[in-house]
């Protein structure tokens, strides 16, 4: 079959070892010389019953999405197309589709059959990268459109979508689905202040902690099923703060970066940067942490450097000011040497069921992805 075009079929790409330090057992499931990555770490890359793993590779020279049956089974290119946002894709409740973004577009595709589908399109706009709600009926994403950032909510049935919210002053990135709570929203802000939750229809928009510029908290996301969520004050410690009362207590002092919680909300899994101190598993209740493995990627970003967020003169200083008025955000654009490259990032997320691990490091020289059994 032709090369590089829907429904190409390669062989499994396989390589197994055990991490020197920990002694974890690895799968490289990706080993081609181009830039290869897990899906978001706020979303599973594996479907429900673990048989299959989805993720983006740039071997046709720009993003797609591939699937792979697990863990030796042959690679099969679900898309071709321009415009993909790499770090869009979530699978669904039953791990049929795959939804993604594609520029103004928002779409799904049948993982078996490649069917596809578009949900929604909003002319001229950027789409960042989906979420879908508990209940598997809507998506929300982030967008930038005539120069203001939205909140965008969309059917999963194809009978539309919306922007429930605007923003005057801030760009609005990564919003998430609570994963017991269909209505409810949390999205993220841009400057500070980060940590903001909106009902579905657009009604009760409210900062959840009020903070200016230098104190850095990233990367937010819900602490499982529990009315709480988690952040990292980047790079001191891993907190939660609870959607009832807000009140923010820590969870351990320690260099936490990206972060995913199990559902029950219980662990909490992260990478580390400056220093690398590898994948940790975070028990919530007593702060103590122990490291999976080590991916060894070289988690690039000038501003993973500091303890503040980037301001224009860390932009100009990096001569992206440009890029980065243009893009939704740093995940939108080519390359961002401030938070960046994206895929240098190990990014991890647990498995369905929870035994594993699965991450991206570019250790080999190109990006490719990885899972990790927890030891």
């Amino acid at each position: 079959m032709a090369q590089h075009v829907k429904a190409s079929i390669y062989p499994s790409e396989l390589r197994e070892f055990e991490d020197s330090q920990t002694g974890a057992h690895i799968y490289q499931l990706t080993n081609h010389q181009s830039i290869n990555h897990n899906l978001y770490f706020l979303t599973p890359s594996f479907t429900v019953d673990q048989k299959h793993l989805v993720f983006t590779s740039y071997r046709s020279g720009k993003p797609n999405f591939y699937r792979l049956k697990f863990p030796d089974g042959e690679i099969v290119q679900l898309t071709n197309a321009d415009g993909i946002h790499g770090y869009s894709g979530i699978i669904s409740n039953d791990g049929s589709e795959l939804f993604y973004t594609q520029t103004d577009t928002i779409k799904a595709i049948d993982i078996e059959s490649l069917e596809e589908r578009t949900l929604e399109k909003f002319d001229e706009g950027n789409l960042g990268e989906c979420s879908l709600s508990c209940d598997g009926k809507y998506i929300v994403t982030a967008m930038k459109q005539s120069d203001k950032s939205h909140v965008t909510v969309t059917a999963t049935d194809g009978s539309g979508g919306r922007v429930i919210h605007t923003s005057q002053n801030q760009t609005i990135i990564h919003p998430q689905f609570h994963p017991n709570h269909p209505d409810l929203i949390a999205y993220s802000g841009d400057p500070a202040p980060r940590m903001w939750t909106i009902k579905r229809d657009g009604s009760e928009n409210r900062i959840l902690y009020q903070h200016d510029n230098n104190e850095f908290l990233v990367h937010e996301t819900f602490l499982g099923e529990r009315d709480e969520m988690i952040v990292t004050h980047w790079p001191y410690s891993l907190r939660r703060i609870s959607l009832d009362t807000l009140e923010m207590n820590t969870i351990s002092d320690f260099n936490a970066w990206h972060i995913a919680s199990n559902r029950d909300g219980t662990k909490v899994l992260c990478d580390t940067v400056h220093p690398d101190i590898g994948l940790r598993l975070v028990d919530v209740e007593t702060g103590k942490h122990h490291p999976i493995c080590f991916p060894q990627s070289s988690c690039q970003g000038s501003q993973w450097k500091k303890d503040r967020y980037a301001v224009a003169e860390d932009w100009a200083a990096a001569q992206q000011a440009g890029d980065r008025e243009k893009a939704l955000s740093w995940m939108e654009m080519k390359v961002d040497t401030v938070y960046g490259p994206q895929w240098t990032h190990p990014h991890p997320s647990f498995s369905p069921d929870e035994r594993m691990v699965v991450y991206t490091s570019d250790v080999s020289g190109h990006p490719q992805v990885y899972a990790a059994v927890i030891p």
